[in-house]
């Protein structure tokens, strides 16, 4: 279980979290985390992997505030929107890297066949495709079983038959009963996986529910017509801003006049 009080994040003078309360108990629902480009979705993941230090609130997992934890990670596989490793890592160094920092146990064995990473295990990170990097931190996000599933924009660069693994793997990780947060962009993934959706916009949580509560709040016959229903309700009515007074230097008037 997940559960999220009064967080707020703000960066410098920049509000990104504004008093989030959330909770996420139910086993086997994949929930997807929705907003436009700056909404806090990705502070939020980062705050509960302790990546993130919020300025106030309180996270828990399984009832155990994580401030100051660690051991807690242990509980959570991620896959983050861009994750950065040293280029001159091959993929075959990095893997066990990973699987010697967790110590425990990994079943990298069957996501390198899946993903068909074999040709490149001996070729540096440097080296591979933006598709090919994506199937790589896929297997280092699913070669462990934890509870929890945080996926940070997973589809980035997949080809359409890495992409049909992954939607097989997601409906396999719900059937084991994972509490499963997805970040993404594509509405039709979400319309085809998701559960619950979250929305959050301005850095605050503007719907929480079921995709069929959503569609029909807004009364929309697909998420992504949910969505922008949203957006545009909350752009006609954003206030006006105030034009600000152009000052020209007095100077620009002065003129001399001969006689």
């Amino acid at each position: 279980m997940i559960t999220i009080r009064n967080l707020h994040k703000a960066f410098g003078n920049v509000p990104v979290l504004q008093g989030i309360d959330l909770e996420f108990s139910k086993k086997g629902t994949i929930t997807a985390i929705l907003g436009p480009n700056g909404s806090g979705k990705t502070t939020l993941i980062k705050s509960l992997l302790g990546m993130v230090i919020p300025g106030k609130g309180l996270i828990e997992i399984n009832g155990i505030d994580v401030r100051g934890q660690w051991e807690y990670r242990a509980q959570i596989d991620y896959l983050p929107q861009i994750a950065r490793f040293p280029d001159n890592l091959t993929v075959s160094e990095l893997i066990a890297m990973i699987k010697d920092l967790r110590n425990q146990n990994a079943d990298d064995a069957r996501f390198i066949q899946l993903f068909g990473l074999e040709p490149y295990l001996d070729k540096r990170l440097g080296n591979l495709s933006g598709g090919t990097q994506q199937k790589v931190n896929l297997t280092l996000a699913f070669m462990y079983d934890s509870p929890i599933l945080i996926l940070d924009e997973p589809s980035n660069g997949l080809d359409p038959v890495a992409m049909l693994h992954f939607r097989e793997l997601i409906s396999e990780e719900k059937q084991k009963g994972k509490i499963i947060l997805i970040t993404t962009h594509i509405m039709s993934l979400v319309e085809e996986m998701a559960d619950e959706v979250v929305f959050l916009l301005d850095g605050k949580v503007y719907f929480h529910g079921t995709v069929s509560a959503l569609k029909e709040q807004q009364q929309e016959s697909s998420v992504e017509r949910a969505i922008a229903a949203i957006l545009n309700v909350k752009k006609k009515h954003k206030p006006l801003e105030k034009p600000q007074p152009v000052l020209i230097p007095d100077k620009a008037f002065s003129f001399n006049i001969s006689t």
